[in-house]
């Protein structure tokens, strides 16, 4: 079995392979163990796969999975770690965003009995002012909102020792999101510190959408607060109904010609009303709908080809 094992999920990324298999590649020839570099190609519709049955070839250390279609980033990195075979494990990036270089700082940590090390980012190359502004305003909201504390400016690059690996392999639940999982299994925990680079090639594969989608699978996995605020949400307006209506009985009593008691103050409150129970609505659904999605019980992903994974590590 490999001492190693680094996992990349790859999706539409033709451009970055070829350097970014040098480089790891790089790393790797340096490492004290054997290593086996996991790619996961998360249904790309370029030239990836091709690519990376190449690697294959010329590389016994380069193991690929194929999934059938495209299930996410989260979901391919998960089928790494369900492939991996080290005993320490690192995910990182095919767009060299996160830094290879940064992988013997972190396996020094965990020789020296760390679990979990992760990469924490001080500064964002070349990104513009709103990503950087919703990046730092989201983490900071996750932190303060979830149950367990999630680290800041941290991404899925990271290093993990095979006892936290079994262990996030055995949760069965699907929306996931590693960074949190991770800082909920506990373990000694640390991080490097790197800045980070801009994309090498290609179009950036997180959009505005799917950030904000997994901003809110973060929140409705972690945190019940969202529950709570529903709640709040509608204590706030029935003080606020039961204090409106005593103003309207006393205005209509006193004060029979008050404008305040007409046909506004009523489209105002049923306005208020609706919104609240609407966003009473919406929030209830998002935990209906993951439950939804965990009762079902298909599998995580389908695959169409894996290779490399029969065959001894050197």
């Amino acid at each position: 079995m490999p001492q190693y094992s680094l996992i990349i999920p790859i999706y539409n990324e033709e451009e970055t392979i070829p350097e970014m298999y040098r480089r790891v590649s790089s790393i790797m020839n340096g490492l004290d163990g054997s290593s086996e570099l996991i790619l996961i190609n998360d249904g790309s519709k370029d030239k990836s796969l091709s690519l990376l049955r190449d690697l294959h070839q010329k590389d016994p250390r380069v193991c690929y999975l194929s999934l059938a279609r495209n299930f996410g980033h989260q979901v391919a990195v998960t089928a790494g770690l369900n492939f991996s075979r080290g005993k320490a494990v690192i995910i990182l990036d095919a767009d060299l965003q996160d830094p290879p270089e940064l992988i013997p700082e972190m396996l020094e940590l965990w020789q020296q009995g760390y679990q979990v090390i992760y990469a924490q980012r001080t500064k964002r190359k070349k990104e513009g002012w709103f990503k950087r502004f919703t990046a730092y305003v989201f983490y900071r909201l996750l932190r303060t909102l979830a149950d367990v504390d999630i680290p800041t400016d941290t991404g899925d690059y990271c290093l993990m020792d095979r006892q936290v690996v079994d262990i996030l392999n055995s949760m069965p639940e699907r929306n996931r999101y590693i960074r949190g999982l991770r800082s909920w299994v506990g373990f000694n925990q640390t991080s490097v510190k790197f800045e980070r680079d801009p994309r090498y090639a290609g179009e950036v594969k997180y959009t505005f959408r799917k950030s904000f989608t997994l901003a809110i699978n973060s929140l409705i996995s972690f945190s019940k607060v969202p529950l709570r605020i529903s709640t709040y949400l509608g204590l706030f307006s029935a003080i606020f109904a039961i204090f409106m209506a005593i103003l309207v009985l006393y205005w209509r009593i006193h004060e029979a010609k008050s404008p305040l008691t007409g046909f506004a103050t009523i489209m105002i409150a049923v306005f208020f009303l609706g919104s609240v129970q609407l966003i009473s609505i919406g929030i209830l659904g998002e935990y209906i709908g993951r439950i939804y999605e965990e009762i079902k019980g298909r599998p995580l992903y389908t695959l169409s080809e894996v290779e490399g994974f029969d065959q001894e590590i050197k």
